[in-house]
């Protein structure tokens, strides 16, 4: 038998059949490797104590104690069978009962000893435990000490991947040490063959937490070394400079100021874009706050350079704003606006592209229909993404290779999903940070409150009265088409209520993710229009949904949203000049729910709202999905463990300094698990 490496396929290992195989796919386990990377996701403290009598009740315990008679079993009914039994110690006794388990009748002999795992209720000679697992004692495969509970899928018990991860176990020695001795001692980390041991089936829960550190600290040092060598790369490309930059050409045509914060962004990115190396630049900016105008400043700075440039949103809706927006913005400029969605016939679409081609047209905004076969331009320059969070790399950069020159296009990808500085830079690392921490005077505040279910009544008469002053209403539901076991509201269900029953003689509108994009994209056009006096949604109103006349945002079952999410909702009010409200809806009684809401009924701010989002729910919620630029980190938590990140950010810059393409064969170890993490990471960095 050929001796196993990290290579070896789990199906050489013993009790890996191909039912078996297929199951450990679905976890993307095929080679020991995979196995020995696939972290528990808790333990069991199964540490030997004493004393049933003495043990707590409701609470997993591990203890020893002698089978005292003959376990027996009977049936109940088709299906429904149970095994009963006695166990003793030197301190009192538990009765055990086994569902559907007669195999333990002959497993549990009277007069031995056996250690069992379970959790005891009752007290003093009245306890009682079932299903427990067990074992013979001196075994210690079950028991003994602290158990790994991996994550698993159908037929892949915990049981048999314990026993698989205990035969890889054997290959560790052949793991490559990625941080060196020095880099060990100094921040005091275990080495990988104890953290890769220690993280699977733990001494004590001090090595766990040795072997957790460790390999925390190895995500966060190949991540911040991943992300500085990204940012060297963007130096070796070429971009055309935008010398020519007449900032007062631009804002002396506008109607407005810019805010301090709006011009700080401004500056900055025109000194990128003098620089003959592509910007990369993320601006970030709350609801409201005028990231369009920065935006359309660097469009004006391409088109005196003899540029083109493109913005692309995610919905038509939101694309057919910025058009009207940046043809205002731009006006007496003589650049040349145009529009490029799918809903356009195909005669538009058509001399869209020629003009294009041809360089009749100076700014292109549109949806994915930027990304379409026979777009091309004569000279792109400038390429701008709204709510990146909405969009993947791989967009972003099919749009920016475009550009049909030898010179990469600049790039501003704008986003107004406030994200906490440090985690901003973690997440878009590939980016330049710009910050528009300020809104424009004269933007209407909007009132928020958090109400229970028996203010209904109340609040279908506000928004009567809303509609009634010539205003419109969203009704924003957690849920689309079913009502949920626990009761959320859908908004299919719950608009045609409203429609026949509460709000008879108004015009409902109901507009979800599963409608046809035509179907949605009418019905919201509609309520843009003055059509629809209450739009009842899901959150596909979360963005691109502009109408100054609604007033009233109300999201029902609000404690089953992120607090950045429910910021997001209300930003959709308060956009006009009329007085504007958030009321949210949740009747959930758990104290920290209730602070969470608070918290965005005290403050509009919405870089304070997004920190205590993140504490409160971490990156992975934060964001609500893997398209979202989120990186994939097994351990790390990149909220939770700032210390740790500081650390592993001084680690990577002093390796860097030394070496800054880790070309030396000390690093060849680290240089693969970079570029391991940027395979795993595809849709992050590219």
């Amino acid at each position: 038998m050929a001796e196993r490496t990290l290579h070896t396929p789990l199906t050489d290992l013993p009790g890996v059949g191909p039912a078996r195989a297929r199951a450990l796919d679905k976890l993307g386990l095929s080679t020991v490797a995979d196995l020995l990377a696939y972290f528990p996701r808790e333990y069991e403290d199964r540490t030997v104590r004493e004393g049933i009598a003495r043990l707590p009740a409701d609470t997993p315990v591990c203890f020893a104690a002698v089978v005292a008679e003959p376990f027996r079993t009977s049936y109940i009914r088709k299906g429904m069978e149970l095994t009963k039994g006695r166990i003793v110690d030197g301190t009192g006794q538990a009765a055990v009962t086994f569902f559907n388990q007669n195999y333990v009748r002959k497993a549990l002999q009277p007069g031995q000893t056996y250690f069992f795992y379970g959790t005891l209720t009752g007290e003093g000679y009245r306890r009682s435990m079932v299903n427990p697992a067990f074992e013979r004692e001196g075994a210690h495969q079950l028991t003994g000490g602290i158990f790994p509970v991996y994550p698993l899928t159908a037929g892949i018990t915990n049981r048999f991947l314990t026993g698989l991860v205990r035969a890889g176990l054997a290959c560790l020695p052949q793991v490559q040490e990625t941080l060196g001795d020095d880099l060990r001692e100094t921040y005091d980390l275990v080495s990988v063959e104890q953290a890769y041991g220690s993280i699977h089936f733990p001494a004590s829960w001090e090595a766990l937490t040795k072997a957790r550190r460790r390999l925390m600290f190895e995500e966060l040092f190949c991540l911040n070394l991943g992300l500085t060598l990204i940012r060297g790369r963007r130096g070796e490309q070429r971009a055309c400079p935008f010398v020519r930059q007449d900032l007062e050409g631009f804002t002396s045509r506008l109607p407005f100021s810019l805010t301090p914060a709006q011009l700080r962004s401004v500056k900055e990115a025109a000194a990128d874009l003098r620089r003959a190396v592509p910007m990369n630049r993320l601006l970030q900016g709350d609801v409201g706050s005028g990231k369009t105008v920065v935006a359309a400043a660097c469009a004006y700075f391409a088109w005196q350079n003899g540029c083109q440039a493109a913005l692309m949103a995610p919905t038509e809706l939101l694309a057919q704003q910025h058009q009207r927006t940046m043809e205002t913005l731009l006006a007496g400029t003589g650049l040349r606006v145009g529009l490029l969605v799918g809903s356009m016939t195909a005669a538009q679409k058509r001399d869209c592209r020629a003009a294009l081609a041809a360089g009749a047209l100076d700014l292109i905004v549109g949806t994915h229909a930027l990304l379409s076969e026979g777009v091309s331009f004569r000279r792109l320059g400038l390429v701008i993404t709204d709510e990146q969070h909405r969009f993947g790399v791989d967009q972003r950069a099919a749009l920016a290779a475009k550009s049909g020159e030898k010179d990469r296009p600049h790039v501003l990808v704008m986003s107004a999903t406030p994200i906490p500085r440090t985690l901003a830079l973690m997440i878009y690392g590939d980016l330049d940070l710009s910050v528009i921490d300020q809104l424009p005077p004269g933007r209407t505040p909007v009132a928020t409150y958090l109400i229970r279910e028996d203010k209904r009544a109340r609040l279908y008469a506000f928004v009567r009265k809303q509609v009634a002053q010539g205003r419109q209403v969203y009704i924003v539901c957690p849920a689309v088409d079913q009502e949920d076991p626990e009761g959320l509201k859908a908004a299919e269900q719950y608009g045609r209520q409203l429609q026949e029953e509460v709000f008879p003689d108004l015009r409902v509108g109901i507009v979800h993710g599963k409608q046809k994009a035509r179907d949605k994209q009418g019905v919201m056009a509609a309520f843009a229009a003055g059509e629809v006096d209450v739009l009842v949604s899901t959150t596909v109103i979360e963005v691109g949904v502009d109408v100054p006349n609604a007033s009233l945002m109300v999201v029902e079952d609000a404690d089953r949203f992120g607090l950045s999410q429910l910021h997001q909702l209300r930003g959709r009010v308060g956009r006009g000049e009329h007085p504007s409200y958030c009321v949210l809806l949740s009747d959930n009684r758990n104290e920290l729910t209730r602070k969470r809401l608070k918290t965005l009924a005290s403050t509009t701010d919405g870089f304070a709202i997004a920190e205590e989002d993140l504490k409160l729910r971490g990156p992975g919620d934060f964001f609500g999905a893997r398209q979202h630029g989120l990186p994939q980190l097994k351990l790390a938590s990149l909220e939770g463990d700032m210390r740790l990140l500081h650390q592993a950010q001084a680690a990577a810059q002093e390796v860097l300094a030394r070496d800054p393409n880790l070309i030396w064969e000390e690093h060849a170890p680290l240089r693969r698990r970079v570029e391991q993490l940027f395979r795993e990471n595809r849709d992050i960095f590219n």
